[in-house]
């Protein structure tokens, strides 16, 4: 709880900040300091043993000044509700980088699905969308995967609002799988969207990507594809690493070969006796670090010792506010996790505009639609950031801030 209220309390900081640079009054921190709505619900379900286990979910919705509300849905045993709330928070400045017609939503349920069965979480979910059902919509708020949710929890999901509603609704839920309504490269989108930005990153620093040696922090889903992806554009990766330790080689890795021996939970590293430690491979010289795995990996105490000209924050806040200075200060190029992971909710925009239209678009028009907004996004907080003369992470919460904050404005509610 009480990390999570610092998570809270932080978020809240950010934004004022942010407003602060642009120079907006207090009236609208006041507005935009706490979600609009926040729902708490408890719901029933029958375990296979027969006995009645009663989980506590939760819905914010931060701002829909802009649109409708967008985030995920995580089930976890710590998820709270000041998480929830300062995550809805994150997902409206997310939704503003990226020039989403979007607020921030985010929704979660204290349970451990690692031991529910297949039955006990249909019956979560389901239950979870009866519950929020009145405040969700393909026009109000529109859930999505978050941890430990995919894309059969979405679809279990959809079919409950469905059934509430009395008409097929894929529009209310992005994330789902293909034959549903779900939309091609949404596994990909958020490794996608980090290359891009590594992409666009490299060329401010006149690095040629072809060669240009990579460290990638984590192995999960983004952290392999992400890998994947630069090695098929020609670059050296040089260093992976898991929950268990690095792999490191200055020729380069075989990442092709990791691939086919990592396990479901990303792990690889423990069929090799020469691994290094994670706190190691963040110091490695290199041209481009990805951190994709945990948060508060880069801190005061190893900023200085980062040798890459480029950090790009595949995962979410790996990189502490007071590292985030001293690397500025050092002229390394940052690409805050806010932009950089921003693929995976702008392809859930385009799954929510394919259900609407019905019409669905090839692997490739996505891909290429995709390009086009995280390239205006990365040069729009690049341009901000040199012109207001502010690091790269608070140009982004300056970006995300402003859209919420004028959509306000003109609503005439401050």
């Amino acid at each position: 709880m009480g990390e999570n209220l610092n998570l809270f309390t932080s978020t809240q900081h950010v934004i004022n900040d942010a407003l602060g640079k642009l120079g907006y009054n207090e009236e609208m921190f006041e507005l935009l300091k706490e979600p609009i709505r926040m729902l708490t619900v408890r719901i029933p379900v029958r375990m296979d043993d027969g006995s009645i286990k009663v989980f506590t979910g939760y819905r914010a919705q931060h701002n829909d000044a802009v649109g409708p509300t967008k985030g995920g849905v995580r089930f976890h045993p710590e998820v709270d509700e000041e998480e929830v709330k300062a995550l809805s928070m994150w997902m409206s400045l997310k939704c503003g980088i990226v020039d989403l017609p979007y607020g921030g939503g985010k929704g979660g349920i204290v349970c451990d699905p690692r031991t529910m069965s297949f039955t006990e979480l249909e019956k979560l979910s389901r239950g979870y969308v009866r519950a929020i059902s009145q405040i969700v919509g393909p026009t109000k708020d529109i859930p999505a995967p978050d941890v430990y949710t995919n894309s059969q929890i979405m679809a279990w999901m959809m079919d409950e609002y469905s059934r509430l509603r009395e008409n097929d609704s894929p529009g209310f839920i992005t994330g789902k799988p293909l034959v549903l309504g779900g939309s091609q490269g949404r596994e990909k989108a958020t490794a996608q969207g980090v290359t891009i930005c590594i992409e666009e990153a490299a060329k401010k620093k006149g690095i040629d990507i072809k060669g240009a040696r990579v460290v990638v922090q984590g192995f999960g889903n983004a952290g392999s594809f992400l890998a994947k992806f630069m090695h098929d554009a020609g670059a050296k990766v040089i260093a992976i690493s898991d929950a268990h330790g690095a792999l490191h080689d200055p020729k380069g890795l075989d990442i092709d070969y990791l691939l086919d021996r990592r396990d479901s939970f990303g792990t690889v590293t423990t069929l090799f006796d020469n691994t290094i430690s994670n706190q190691e491979l963040l110091e490695l010289d290199c041209d481009i670090l990805v951190p994709a795995a945990i948060s508060n990996q880069i801190t005061e105490n190893n900023a200085h010792k980062i040798k890459a000209s480029i950090v790009v924050e595949a995962a979410n806040g790996p990189t502490t506010f007071e590292a985030t200075r001293i690397l500025s200060e050092r002229d390394v190029l940052l690409v805050p996790d806010v932009l950089a992971s921003a693929g995976g909710v702008t392809v859930s925009y385009f799954e929510w505009v394919q259900n609407n239209q019905g019409y669905y678009w090839t692997e490739e028009e996505v891909n290429e639609k995709l390009h086009t907004k995280l390239v205006d996004a990365f040069n729009n907080v690049y341009e901000t950031s040199m012109n207001r003369r502010v690091n790269m992470r608070l140009a982004a919460y300056m970006v995300g801030a402003r859209k919420m904050a004028e959509a306000s404005r003109f609503r005439g509610w401050v």
